[in-house]
C-alpha cells in the first residue's frame, strides 16, 4: 500500500497537479492539508473519476484537510470530539478514516506565527490535545499513521541552517518535544527512520528562490505506530511536486507499506 501526505495549499488552484500526480504516484491514500474548501465545495466528482473515495473536512476559504482513498473509507471522524475545547476550533485540522485496514490521520498542526504569541501557546495546546486524543482513541499496537503538515523540525537535521531559524517556530524545543512525546507513545518517524541525512526537506518558501536554493525544512511527518512502521519498505521525498508551474510551497512525502 502507498500512502502519501501533500500540503496543497489550496485544492482549487492546484486540482489539476494533484490529478497529475495521482496519475503518475500511484498512491493509494492521499491525505490533504490546506484545501481551503469548504465540504460543499470539494471536487468529489473529480477523485471519484480516478477511482478515488473522499473524506474532506473543511469550512471555508482557509485551513482544511482531507483524505482520499482508493482502498476504502470507513468510520470517518474529524476533530478531537465534541467534548473537547478545541483552541483551534472551526479550523478544520483533522480528519480520521480506516483506509484498507489501516488507521490514517490527516492532521494540519497550526503554524504558531511568532514565539510569545497566544497563537504559539495555542499550537501547543493544540498538539497536547492530538496526542490526548490519539491515545484514547488508539492503542501503540493498532496500524495507525499519522501524516500530514506538523509545521515543526523535529531535530536541526530538518532545518537547511539552525542560525536562520534561531528564535522561530517550527524548531523551538517545546513543539519538538511534542513530536518526541507522540514518538514515546509509540510513533516511528517513518521517512528519517529509512534516511538518517541531513539536508532533506518537504517545505520551501516562495520567497527568494530558496526551493532552487536547497533552503527548506522538513515539516510534513508520516508518523506510524510499529504495526505499520515495520511494514515500511520505501519512502520518497517527491521534490517534483515543488516543481513546475504554481506549485505549493510544500512537496508530497509517501511511504510504501508491504500490506495485505
Amino acid at each position: 500500500m502507498r500512502i502519501a501526505t501533500w500540503n496543497v495549499n489550496s485544492l482549487k488552484a492546484r486540482l489539476p497537479r494533484v490529478e497529475e500526480w495521482l496519475g503518475y504516484a500511484d498512491a493509494d491514500v492521499l491525505c490533504l492539508q490546506e484545501t481551503k474548501l469548504a465540504d460543499k465545495n470539494f471536487p468529489t466528482m473529480a477523485f471519484s473519476a480516478l477511482g478515488y473515495d473522499s473524506a474532506p473536512h473543511g469550512n471555508n476559504q482557509w485551513n482544511g484537510v482531507a483524505i482520499v482513498s482508493r482502498v476504502g473509507i470507513q468510520g470517518v471522524t474529524t476533530g478531537f470530539g465534541a467534548d473537547t475545547v478545541d483552541p483551534y476550533e472551526g479550523d478544520a485540522r483533522l480528519v480520521a478514516a480506516n483506509c484498507g485496514g489501516v488507521n490514517v490521520i490527516s492532521v494540519y498542526v497550526p503554524n504558531g506565527r511568532e514565539v510569545g504569541t497566544e497563537f504559539y501557546e495555542r499550537k501547543l495546546v493544540w498538539l497536547d490535545l492530538l496526542h490526548d486524543w490519539i491515545t484514547v482513541t488508539y492503542s501503540p499496537t493498532d496500524p495507525v499513521v499519522v501524516l500530514g503538515d506538523f509545521n515543526v523540525a523535529p531535530d536541526d537535521r530538518d532545518v537547511w541552517s539552525t542560525k536562520t531559524f534561531e528564535g522561530s517556530t517550527h524548531v523551538t524545543e517545546p513543539e519538538r518535544e511534542r513530536i518526541r512525546k507522540l514518538e514515546e507513545w509509540g510513533f516511528v518517524d517513518t521517512f528519517r527512520s529509512l534516511y538518517p541525512d541531513d539536508k532533506l526537506y518537504s517545505y520551501w518558501d516562495y520567497r527568494r528562490g530558496d526551493f532552487h536554493q536547497h533552503r527548506g525544512m522538513r515539516i510534513d511527518l508520516v508518523l506510524a505506530t510499529p504495526a505499520v512502521a515495520d511494514h515500511v519498505t520505501w519512502s520518497v521525498i517527491d521534490r517534483n511536486g515543488r516543481k513546475g508551474k504554481q506549485p505549493s510551497d510544500h512537496t508530497p512525502v509517501i511511504i510504501d507499506i508491504d500490506w495485505p
